[in-house]
């Protein structure tokens, strides 16, 4: 396995494939890898030729006071892991390379950006959106793999790619959690040992919310009540509770047909999202 930092030679890499005709899948990540991100390889691994998985610290996607300089870093490690799983190139750009001084370019994705994560993370998807293009245009992939715990940068990426008119494909994976339920994410480091255990509320809310829309429940406001009052048993501050539309993010008041359930949550000094796509039979 090579660890690629120069653009240009990345670059490189890519016109070689191509030019004998090898499929490519990359794996966008920000490091410190787990099994999640180990399963997106091993996913690319099975269905393209050459495995990229770029590990970059994004600086754009982060909000001022946010933890881009703390967020956890272990190339090594990740190094280990992704050749384990599968990977052909790690890319792992430096900052100074994917936005040089003069930088000024970047893609933004309206209406989807600003709900969820968007409300009180104003500026995040447009790095998010803007990084991806970037792979994407460095990368060259045939496929893009990512994980449904992400589920609203999916479907912006995804409407991305519909609207500026990419040749790419992306697959969209089920999210990988702990035997107990937690979604696994990088920032679960932050966890103390009881933090990591009242953040299995995050799970059992949404196994909450999905048990009362198949027993019938179908009012949003009452299905988030009972939520809320979950998530409260703990210590923790609730960012957002949603339940939209899966594709267009629009919130709905009455379940009918395929819902997402998203919530955030701080547990200590750890954001974390989870989500679960429910469908309550007419």
């Amino acid at each position: 396995m090579k660890i690629i930092s120069s653009i240009n030679e990345m670059a490189s890499f890519v016109k070689d494939a191509k030019s004998k005709a090898k499929s490519i899948g990359l794996v966008p990540t920000m490091g410190y890898l787990h099994q999640g991100h180990l399963s997106l390889i091993k996913e690319a691994r099975a269905v393209t030729d050459m495995v990229v998985v770029s590990i970059f610290v994004n600086p754009t996607q982060f909000e001022p006071g946010e933890d881009y300089a703390s967020y956890p870093r272990d190339m090594k490690r990740d190094a280990l892991e992704a050749e384990k799983a599968g990977a052909d190139v790690i890319f792992a750009p430096r900052a100074e390379q994917m936005y040089p001084e003069s930088y000024s370019t970047y893609v933004k994705v309206e209406g989807l950006s600003e709900v969820l994560c968007g409300r009180n993370r104003p500026g995040h998807f447009r790095g998010v959106t803007t990084v991806c293009a970037k792979l994407f245009s460095i990368v060259k992939p045939d496929i893009a793999f990512f994980g449904q715990k992400d589920a609203q940068q999916s479907v912006i990426i995804q409407k991305m790619v519909k609207d500026l008119n990419m040749d790419i494909k992306l697959k969209v994976l089920p999210t990988v959690r702990e035997g107990d339920g937690l979604a696994m994410s990088s920032r679960n480091k932050y966890l103390s040992s009881k933090q990591r255990k009242d953040a299995l509320v995050l799970h059992k809310a949404l196994d909450q919310a999905k048990s009362v829309i198949e027993a019938g429940e179908n009012d949003v406001s009452k299905i988030k009540e009972r939520m809320r009052n979950i998530i409260n048993k703990v210590d923790s501050k609730i960012d957002y509770i949603s339940i939209v539309d899966p594709d267009s993010l629009k919130d709905v008041s009455i379940i009918s047909g395929r819902v997402l359930i998203a919530l955030a949550i701080w547990i200590g000094r750890a954001r974390l999202i989870d989500n679960i796509i429910v469908t309550r039979n007419q």
